[in-house]
């Protein structure tokens, strides 16, 4: 488990955080910029020393002022990916992933190198200079130096802020598998939704400094109290679904959760798959009771839980679907008009047009957010 807390004084900003996570997965820290992420994956890197508190992988300790224990940078064991991938220009894409590995002694070399390079699909770049990559393919080279330096713990800095829809697309599926066949644990910061809600198995809110909530995806998600953290564009909850069946003379696919189902336009996956959704509270309508010729394919039966205000004439109404949630965000005045109150039973009606496949298969919603995992 990575377990943290740490307190330091940067300027006039005081970070003060503390959470815990699985040593399996990826712990995504989310929030806006300027709230604290990358101080957070730098102060586990030893790049910075905190003012007080322990910072602890497993049984080792990086950190800990009350012990005076404080492991310098190059002893700490830990792959850092940035932004930008920092390749070494002058070497092959071999001579990078080969100089993670010599940095490591025999001995302690537990990753080797075809796995990686199989695994990344980098076999058919290692004669190439890195001025000869597209960007994806750059990032994925600084992924594999990384995981061949043989590290203990795995951070990522907004590694696909740099790159565009097409290339974020590709390299999304090398992160996965990354996540999924690696025994090391991962901790990524990002500011965009779709790339914690389809990586991270735990999301860590930071705003301001501090952490505001931590735990699954769609439990921190599905809080009402949040929005003012993550955004008020990020409003909505996360659904874990399986694809049921295709409808390929429409362009359809029904996805399956709790003995409800959603239709969406069709996605590349067999039936079966796991698909994680979020869908926007802006694109959930309530109803008191089924309606009858609209063009609305998704309704599901659901209950009230909880209302919270999102604004000057709006409110977020948080469902019960199953043992799932949703979240709505409709005008005060329809709250009022509604009767809408904790126990009310209600008809859920989710946007069909709402969801869009993206090149690579996955469900993106209107806003281009990509939810599949």
């Amino acid at each position: 488990m990575l377990d943290l807390q740490i307190r330091q004084r940067l300027g006039v900003f005081t970070l003060d955080v503390a959470f815990a996570a699985e040593e399996r997965g990826v712990t995504a820290l989310f929030g806006r910029s300027g709230s604290g992420k990358t101080s957070v994956i730098n102060a586990i890197a030893g790049l910075t020393r905190p003012d007080e508190g322990h910072i602890r992988v497993g049984d080792t300790v990086f950190f800990d002022s009350a012990r005076r224990i404080d492991v310098p940078v190059e002893k700490r064991r830990i792959g850092y990916v940035f932004q930008d991938s920092r390749l070494f220009p002058h070497m092959t894409v071999r001579s990078n992933l080969e100089y993670g590995l010599r940095r490591v002694p025999v001995a302690e070399r537990r990753i080797a190198f075809g796995p990686v390079v199989e695994l990344l699909g980098l076999g058919h770049l290692l004669d190439r200079r890195p001025r000869g990559l597209s960007g994806g393919e750059r990032q994925r080279v600084a992924f594999g130096r990384a995981l061949l330096a043989q590290p203990r713990l795995l951070l990522m800095d907004e590694p696909m802020a740099s790159l565009d829809a097409a290339r974020k697309a590709e390299i999304m599926p090398y992160i996965e598998r990354l996540r999924d066949e690696m025994n090391i644990p991962i901790v990524m910061v990002s500011h965009a939704l779709d790339e914690v809600v389809r990586l991270a198995t735990t999301m860590v809110l930071i705003g301001e400094g501090r952490v505001r909530a931590s735990g699954p995806v769609g439990t921190v998600m599905g809080r009402l109290d949040l929005s003012a953290v993550t955004g008020a564009q990020h409003a909505g909850a996360v659904l874990h679904l399986t694809v049921e069946a295709h409808v390929p003379e429409d362009g359809l696919s029904v996805l399956a959760f709790d003995g409800r189902r959603l239709t969406v336009p069709q996605i590349d996956r067999p039936p079966g798959s796991p698909v994680r959704l979020h869908i926007n509270a802006r694109d959930v309508i309530v109803a008191l009771q089924p309606l009858a010729g609209v063009s609305l394919r998704n309704a599901l039966a659901a209950t009230v839980i909880e209302l919270a205000e999102a604004g000057p004439s709006s409110a977020d109404v948080r469902l019960a679907v199953g043992g799932s949630f949703l979240i709505a965000r409709i005008t005060r005045a329809a709250v009022r008009e509604l009767g809408l109150m904790p126990g009310r039973e209600v008809v859920a009606l989710v946007k069909g047009v709402a969801f869009e496949p993206d090149s690579g298969g996955a469900v993106s919603d209107r806003q281009g957010r990509v939810v599949d995992v």
